[in-house]
């Protein structure tokens, strides 16, 4: 990293400041170059800027940062410049100019990374603030900066290097002067600690689910009034309503919030067989897109003479809507209410066309969104790549605590536990694993 960056580090377009950042060895010489002189570190200052043949670019704010006193690690430097895409146009043209590399995405906190500013996890947490829509993504991306999952990985691994010592001594010294039962000591300490890991794993797709929203799928069989229920829900014409059946033939997903959570709600393809090319592709994604969902709302039109059938996709825990309860009520909705007893769903008769029924399914859908995805803390882990790394350590401390007799294997699947672990945090990480990483990041960042 012997190269000096810059770029933007606000949104392109017309605003009243933007800021520049500057990043590496020639920071302070690109502040001389357009300012004149170096502010005191860490004030801002006042300073015309001029460009590589003289010409005024604004009258901008400065500030230095010498290393290793800055986001990077290295000397750094910002330029607020009037939020003019002229201005800022020109004063990247000078940069440019005077030799300097535009970012690449994530460049500036993958340097904070590789100069131990922040772990990967911390860097993850970065992002995740940078992309929180919600309250709680925001909550739990805070709570990620601040080093929540990488305090709990530390303290696992310091577990981890008790346990491993205890199996080492056992298998280096077995004549020396150490206690008999010391393999046997580190038993209790991996059976917490295992324990403590799968209950993280299995959190962290409820952290997951923060992050990338609560899915919830409307199904049910063409006509059955899905796309009406969605744009009522979320208050716009988001899905086409027509009195043919098989209006929809895509999934159209629509970002909402519910309690403070991202929820994703999901207008489906009506459910039915067809020899229909288009239409048999809609159902094969609705069907999909269903069983993957946390929450699925079966809906079916009280008011009709047919009988639809069960989704397959429909279990414990769903919600039945028993739709166009302002019509005439036919068979179809007496057969739904009794299915849904038998299954043990709860089951409701509503209208979209009534104020009070869509804000009592709203109430409804948010207590279930808070109930699944709260908790008294945010979770430690919150994306699959934790899940997965996590995963990974609890199986081999499983089969490390099966080593009855063979300590060695049992000390080398503890050794691997641990570099599992160091992988979420980034102590040990492929260079392909850290550029997918920092290229979801945007410039400037």
């Amino acid at each position: 990293m012997t190269d000096t960056i810059f770029a933007p580090a606000t949104a392109a377009g017309r605003a009243a400041v933007a800021v520049v950042r500057v990043s590496g060895p020639r920071s302070e010489a690109a502040v001389l170059a357009l300012g004149g002189d170096l502010p005191e570190p860490r004030r801002a200052a006042v300073r015309r800027l001029f460009d590589g043949e003289g010409r005024p670019i604004d009258e901008a704010l400065v500030l230095w940062f010498p290393g290793p006193g800055s986001y990077t690690g290295e000397d750094a430097a910002e330029f607020h410049v009037h939020g003019g895409t002229a201005v800022v146009g020109a004063l990247v043209d000078a940069l440019a100019g005077l030799g300097l590399r535009l970012a690449e995405p994530g460049e500036f906190t993958r340097r904070a990374f590789e100069n131990g500013k922040l772990d990967l996890a911390q860097a993850e947490g970065v992002a995740d603030l940078i992309d929180a829509e919600t309250d709680a993504q925001r909550r739990q991306a805070l709570e990620q900066l601040g080093g929540r999952l990488s305090e709990v990985q530390a303290r696992w691994r310091e577990a981890l290097t008790e346990a491993l010592a205890m199996f080492e001594a056992a298998v280096d010294f077995p004549d020396e002067e150490v206690p008999a039962d010391v393999a046997a000591r580190a038993r209790p300490v991996l059976e917490d600690l295992v324990r403590e890991i799968e209950a993280a794993a299995a959190d962290a797709a409820r952290g997951e689910r923060v992050r990338e929203g609560y899915r919830i799928a409307l199904v049910g069989a063409p006509n059955a009034g899905k796309s009406t229920l969605l744009n009522a829900l979320v208050g716009r014409e988001a899905a086409i309503v027509t009195a043919q059946p098989g209006t929809t033939r895509d999934v159209i997903e629509v970002p909402m919030v519910l309690g403070g959570y991202k929820v994703l709600l999901a207008d489906t393809a009506g459910l039915r067989d067809t020899d229909e090319e288009i239409e048999a592709e809609g159902v094969r994604r609705a069907r999909a897109w269903a069983e993957g969902a946390d929450l699925r709302l079966w809906l079916v039109d009280g008011s009709s003479d047919e009988i639809p059938g069960l989704p397959d996709e429909v279990r414990e825990g769903d919600l039945c809507l028993i739709a166009k309860r302002d019509l005439p009520v036919g068979p179809a909705g007496a057969w739904a209410a009794e299915v849904a007893r038998r299954m043990g769903i709860a089951a409701a008769e509503v209208t979209a066309r009534g104020p009070s029924d869509v804000a009592w399914l709203k109430q409804t859908l948010t207590e279930k969104v808070v109930e699944a995805l709260g908790g008294a803390e945010t979770p430690a882990a919150t994306r699959l790549r934790h899940r997965e790394l996590l995963a990974e350590a609890a199986t081999r401390l499983r089969q490390a605590l099966a080593q009855e007799e063979h300590l060695e294997l049992a000390a080398e699947d503890v050794r691997l536990a641990a570099r599992a672990l160091d992988r979420i945090t980034g102590r040990i990480d492929p260079e392909a694993v850290l550029g997918r990483i920092f290229a979801t990041f945007c410039i400037g960042k």
